[in-house]
């Protein structure tokens, strides 16, 4: 589906109305029972929450608890960078209560699909509103400098004056303006204490769509975020005394948990694991690796590792796996495993290759 073509977009979105119109007509004959059926089915009707992606799905799913049912629009095993909304999709959107997303360029089919909905009670919620986003850029290759991977331009969206007009919004209100995220990197969800602000981003738009629930909600995003901050503290304890503070992974997905904890990325690839890297970036990889007496090169799960088995083979290290959690495979969603399980599974990884 081409999201460009407005009039295939007008054709979708008509049937959805047609569809979700019929069938939804009830009457009563006695006045009094109709409020009082229409306020138990107020209190009691769950919100209609669609997500974007797995991070999206975990965030929102920890903190509406029960009062809601939460659909994740990008399956949970598909790279998630290229994926693009079908008919179906974008119609389930339209119906929904709440809509969360990520932002930053992660969801590069948002906004023409947000332009076009007609429901005007959609809460849009944008995850990462309110954290300063990184700018990617080839300097994450250049690896001559240490401190060179990790000192990335910075934008953010409370602050910068340029933005205040064109990109600043509520992350809670629904209202929106056009602004381009290209560029960027949105992998904020990878930092623990930026995942927090995610969290509490998505509370206040599930707090805006039912009102009635603000208290539960605020009680779920306070556990949840308990649960956050020990994991942020055993980061920051886990890299206080390593002996090295450089890794190498697969793409450039984690400057954010990085620059957060005092770490180097040096990816092998750009910001989108599909970004092959050029014989130059692979070479300056394996000096990079040649000269630190990298021990370890990061995988992926949703992605061919053959790039990095290449580089260890060429430097005689080992493979392992940083996982970037932008979705989860049918053996660990089986296993039962989430967010937080994985990015431990990540902290036991980082221990382990900061150490060699």
């Amino acid at each position: 589906m081409k999201l460009g073509k407005t009039s295939a977009l007008g054709i979708i979105f008509s049937l959805a109305l047609v569809a979700t119109g019929c069938g939804q007509k009830t009457t009563t004959s006695n006045p009094d029972q109709a409020v009082a059926a229409s306020t138990t089915a107020a209190s009691e009707q769950k919100l209609n929450v669609e997500v974007s992606f797995y991070p999206m799905y975990d965030f929102t799913k920890n903190v509406a608890g029960d009062l809601a049912d939460v659909h994740t629009l990008i399956p949970p095993a598909m790279e998630p960078h290229d994926w693009e909304p079908t008919p179906q999709d974008i119609a389930s959107i339209e119906k929904a209560d709440v809509l969360v997303y990520n932002g930053a360029g992660m969801e590069s089919w948002m906004d023409q699909v947000k332009d076009s909905l007609s429901n005007s009670k959609l809460v849009q919620v944008e995850a990462s509103q309110g954290i300063s986003i990184r700018e990617g850029g080839e300097e994450e290759h250049d690896h001559e400098h240490a401190d060179k991977a990790t000192t990335t331009e910075e934008h953010d969206h409370a602050d910068d004056a340029s933005a205040k007009e064109g990109h600043e919004h509520d992350a809670a209100t629904g209202e929106e303006h056009d602004h381009d995220h290209g560029g960027l990197d949105p992998h904020v969800w990878l930092s623990p204490a930026l995942a927090i602000k995610e969290v509490r981003n998505i509370e206040a738009g599930l707090a805006k769509a039912a009102p009635q629930h603000t208290d539960q909600f605020k009680q779920n995003a306070d556990e949840y975020i308990a649960k956050l901050e020990a994991l942020d503290r055993d980061f920051r304890a886990a890299v206080k005394g390593s002996k090295r503070k450089d890794f190498i992974t697969q793409h450039a997905a984690f400057a954010y948990l990085a620059a957060e904890y005092g770490l180097q990325q040096v990816p092998i690839a750009g910001l989108s694991p599909e970004q092959g890297p050029s014989a130059a970036q692979m070479a300056s990889v394996i000096d990079f690796a040649k000269e630190h007496k990298v021990k370890t090169i990061f995988f992926e799960t949703l992605v061919s590792p053959k790039v990095s088995e290449t580089i260890a083979q060429e430097i005689g290290a080992k493979t392992a796996v940083l996982n970037p959690i932008e979705g989860l495979t049918e053996d660990e969603v089986k296993a039962g495993k989430d967010y937080i399980s994985v990015m431990r599974e990540n902290l036991e990884a980082l221990k382990l290759a900061l150490n060699e």
